[in-house]
């Protein structure tokens, strides 16, 4: 398999270069292909020579995301079933609103952390994706929308992305550096990965870290988050404390609102009063987007919605429901893959929680 060029910095690719005698200022050149200009084939790279463009086609690949397939809804949102260059298949969502542009990228493919009600977790993982599988989801999705500048990135397509930390921390630099995507822009998700939360901390990047709470007590956040039986709720809003001491940096915490199971106003109070001093921190509810995983799981009504909302914001806390798109388009993460899962998938579950890892995670094969 040839040696793709997404996921090296600029520095990278002129060491690259000059390895094999080429002058070491034709990486730049590189460089600002693939990151600014968002070029997809070496031909797009016509300030290099025709030459160099046709030995570095027979010697590299450029990127490593192909398309599968697309859906569009009438708002604009469109997911992306991406190829990846094993066969593997991942999802990357453009999110077009009124003041800005978000793509929601993956960062496994598949995910271990089977979340009672989530379609990606119930496939279990197969793998990592490298820090160019990452970055070049965006770079993908950019040059199908070359009149739209992405402005905003938000890690919350599939896997867990705190499992997959050391590619996840060299993609977002990546998209910093070389993209100029601004880390205030990005958010990263985790279902509350505790250690690699800590170690993400000590990065002290500006970012946004989202966290996928779910329920406001023990038992039922472990029914629906088998993690939480190793890192319980009182461990995890520690970990996100000492997050929002390092980092300065908000915490949002994400609520799938599932009715009848955590949408009463129960857990509302629950909730409320689990939050209302816990330092700069958001909640922001997700009405759930039903799947073929589980028919317990149902779409709240919007009373019961706003009802939960005004009985948590009544402890202060600041809550809002996020306003979704592409409802209508297998939106929820894993759902489109779902559809093309063929049997023999190297899919698996995650054996045991007490073997949950913080970084070895299967990488792609060489």
């Amino acid at each position: 398999m040839m040696q793709t060029l997404v996921g090296h910095t600029s520095a990278e690719l002129t060491e690259l270069l000059t390895l094999k005698g080429l002058p070491g200022y034709r990486g730049k050149q590189l460089g600002k292909g693939l990151y600014t200009r968002f070029l997809r084939d070496f031909e797009g790279f016509t300030d290099l020579p025709k030459a160099l463009r046709e030995q570095l086609a027979q010697e590299f690949t450029l990127a490593p995301c192909t398309e599968r397939s697309i859906q569009s809804a009438p708002d604009g949102t469109e997911k992306y079933l991406l190829n990846l260059p094993d066969d593997e298949v991942i999802e990357a969502v453009y999110l077009p609103y009124d003041e800005r542009t978000s793509v929601c990228v993956s960062s496994q493919v598949g995910c271990p952390m089977a979340c009672s009600f989530c379609a990606t977790g119930t496939e279990g993982l197969a793998r990592n994706l490298t820090a160019g599988e990452i970055v070049d989801q965006l770079l993908f999705m950019q040059a199908k929308h070359p009149e739209q500048r992405i402005s905003h990135l938000v890690l919350m397509g599939m896997g867990e992305p705190l499992l997959n930390l050391p590619n996840v921390l060299k993609a977002l630099r990546l998209i910093h550096d070389e993209v100029g995507l601004s880390y205030r822009n990005i958010t990263v998700s985790t279902i509350g990965v505790v250690p690699a939360m800590e170690k993400l901390a000590a990065e002290n990047l500006p970012i946004t870290l989202a966290v996928s709470l779910h329920a406001p007590n023990n038992a039922l956040r472990s029914e629906l988050v088998p993690l939480n039986e190793k890192y319980p709720i009182s461990r995890l809003l520690e970990a996100c404390r000492d997050y929002v001491e390092a980092t300065s940096r908000r915490i949002t915490f994400e609520y799938v609102l599932m009715a009848g199971i955590n949408d009463t106003e129960k857990e509302a109070h629950e909730l409320g009063v689990l939050l209302r001093r816990q330092p700069l921190c958001a909640v922001n509810t997700i009405p759930y987007n039903t799947t073929d995983v589980a028919a317990r799981y149902q779409r709240p009504t919007p009373e019961a919605a706003r009802l939960f909302r005004e009985i948590v914001a009544s402890y202060g806390v600041n809550i809002t429901q996020r306003y979704e798109k592409g409802h209508r388009i297998a939106a929820a993460c894993g759902q489109l893959k779902r559809s093309t899962l063929k049997l023999g998938s190297t899919m698996r579950p995650l054996p045991l929680l007490s073997e949950v890892p913080t970084e070895a995670v299967p990488e792609p094969a060489a």
